[in-house]
């Protein structure tokens, strides 16, 4: 009978590492808080000397949604909308901010060793094992 990934590695392993694994990601994703600065006066670049801000970046956005509607053939109302549509998603994105909770040593000993640990385990289960090592 063939374990985990078709190896012989061993089911109970998989399953005890995945469920360490997940328990531990999930204690350290719900561990972060995150703030976003996003605005439409908010500075998303800076060219130069000038900010520009996520309303700057709308005003070619309707130029070439309007230019889209117009003429559907023409290239540059294409490139103006979906340039405008990556610079505010890169824009967004960029003014994320991630912060940790307050916790005490304790509980983050125990995400790292549920993480790692489960991962360590999980990965071995996907591993071959040599039956004539075992002996």
């Amino acid at each position: 009978m063939k374990g985990a990934g078709g190896t012989s590695g061993g089911i109970g392993s998989f399953f005890i590492g995945l469920i360490m694994m997940c328990g531990g990601f999930y204690m350290l994703l719900n561990a972060i808080k995150i703030t976003s600065s996003f605005g439409m006066g908010h500075s998303l670049y800076r060219m130069g000397g000038m900010n520009l801000t996520s309303g700057m970046i709308m005003i070619p956005f309707m130029f070439g949604v309007g230019l889209m509607f117009y003429n559907a053939k023409n290239i540059f109302g294409w490139i103006l909308t979906f340039g405008s549509l990556v610079a505010l998603i890169f824009g967004v994105i960029s003014s994320i901010n991630f912060r940790f909770t307050h916790m005490s040593a304790f509980e983050l000993i125990v995400i790292l060793v549920l993480s790692v640990g489960g991962l360590g385990i999980f990965l071995r289960s996907l591993k071959t094992i040599d039956s004539n090592s075992l002996s």
